[in-house]
């Protein structure tokens, strides 16, 4: 079976779940600068507030990067590392010298979008393909990513 690969996968398969993969990956890194300069720029009444929730926001998204990174591996295949990769892979694109809080937030909100978008994407890819690994951890990203999503609608009101 030599269609068939270390943790058997067809690999044709696994080359496209481990693609998409790669252009999640992008967008997580994308995302994750974004959150990390928010963090580091938010201003105004809800600073405190806010400053702690992006540092958590984004230390989940760093836990995040790597085990994407990591599940690409597992396929076989070798994940992106550049960061001008990522800039021209990613939907996502960097934001800048944003320091008011709600727009902090509506950024936090459209990176969110993207994300899910694709992870659904992934999700059908790997139910097809019988990777359970790879459905499991978009379907636990997804659901995680959901509940932030109505959380920060509901603190912009």
């Amino acid at each position: 079976m030599p269609d068939i690969n270390a943790i058997g996968l067809h690999e044709s398969s696994a080359s496209q779940l481990a693609d998409k993969l790669n252009t999640l990956l992008a967008n997580y890194q994308i995302f994750y600068m974004n959150v990390r300069g928010y963090h580091w720029n938010v201003k105004g009444q809800q600073f405190f507030e806010l400053h702690t929730k992006f540092e958590e926001l984004y230390t989940d998204l760093l836990t995040k990067v790597d085990e994407v990174a990591e599940r690409i591996l597992t396929l076989g295949h070798q994940p992106v590392h550049a960061y001008s990769d990522y800039v021209q892979m990613a939907s996502i694109e960097e934001d800048k010298n944003v320091q008011d809080g709600e727009a902090c937030v509506r950024g936090i909100l459209k990176g969110y979008q993207v994300l899910i978008e694709r992870q659904r994407e992934i999700l059908s890819l790997a139910s097809d393909a019988d990777d359970e690994g790879t459905a499991s951890m978009a379907g636990d990203y997804i659901r995680e990513q959901e509940k932030t999503v109505w959380m920060l609608n509901a603190y912009l009101g």
